[in-house]
């Protein structure tokens, strides 16, 4: 009597974005449980703007109308604190071998990476608002309706979900997460070397062609602009320009760098 092998049993993947799903949920569970990074990612660019609301506007700007200009670049620097943190968590997911047992299971290993950028979108979003709600509260007076809030909130996110993807990737590329928060820091400070703070005709000759011509400036530029119910003219398209240029390549290098560090 001849018997007949049972077939091996193929483990279908998890459907359209579960696994998606789960990962951003997962992510943001972990960003609740870890508060003391969640406060620091929204309390430093608070304490920053009224540091330089406060203590330097007067001198900057004797009209009193500083905080108007400064609160664009004090959501940008929020963002850029923010999506720091995915480098590290992404290195330690890399490090601690968490990875490695996500592979055995039925989904798609790009949901890893998904999962980080998008709850780091989210988290990013709820600091911004907190941070524009403070600065309403010390004297910021925007005068955009509501297509200018909607335009500059769309910049926002983009410019988020670019530098969250070019942290990820930095994440994947350390060795560890103590070189992934090294090489993310130096990021950080792009806002302080343009028209965050001051205006770039009052940099010196030298840094005055660096500021205007890294990225930072035209999204700035275009967000302040959104919110103040001024003219946007070709900022829109060099700011645009830079986070599609970003996102695109964060994109491929981080991906790239994910399936080689999952082959290992």
């Amino acid at each position: 009597m001849s018997t007949v092998a049972a077939a091996p049993t193929v483990r279908p993947r998890l459907a359209g974005t579960t696994a998606e799903r789960v990962f951003v949920g997962r992510s943001l569970l972990h960003s609740l449980r870890d508060g003391e990074s969640l406060l620091m990612a929204i309390l430093l660019p608070v304490l920053l703007m009224l540091m330089f609301t406060f203590v330097f506007g007067a001198s900057i700007d004797p009209t009193g109308d500083y905080v108007n200009y400064v609160v664009p670049g004090i959501i940008l620097t929020c963002a850029g604190f923010g999506a720091s943190s995915t480098a590290l968590s992404m290195a330690s997911d890399m490090r601690n071998g968490i990875i490695d047992r996500f592979r055995t299971m039925p989904l798609r290993s790009s949901a890893v990476l998904t999962g980080h950028v998008v709850a780091s979108l989210v988290r990013n979003l709820v600091a911004t608002a907190v941070v524009v709600g403070v600065a309403l509260l010390v004297g910021f007076r925007p005068t955009a309706d509501i297509i200018g809030w909607i335009g500059a909130l769309g910049v926002v996110a983009l410019w988020i979900l670019a530098i969250t993807y070019l942290f990820a990737a930095i994440g994947l590329a350390a060795g560890s997460p103590e070189g992934a928060n090294a090489y993310g820091f130096i990021l950080l400070f792009l806002p302080y070397l343009s028209s965050a703070y001051v205006r770039v005709e009052t940099l010196p000759e030298w840094l005055q062609w660096v500021a205007a011509n890294q990225p930072v400036t035209p999204i700035i530029e275009t967000i302040r602009a959104l919110l103040m119910a001024e003219p946007v003219g070709d900022t829109l398209w060099w700011a645009l320009g830079w986070c599609l240029v970003i996102l695109a390549a964060a994109v491929v290098w981080g991906s790239w760098l994910f399936r080689r560090r999952t082959r290992r």
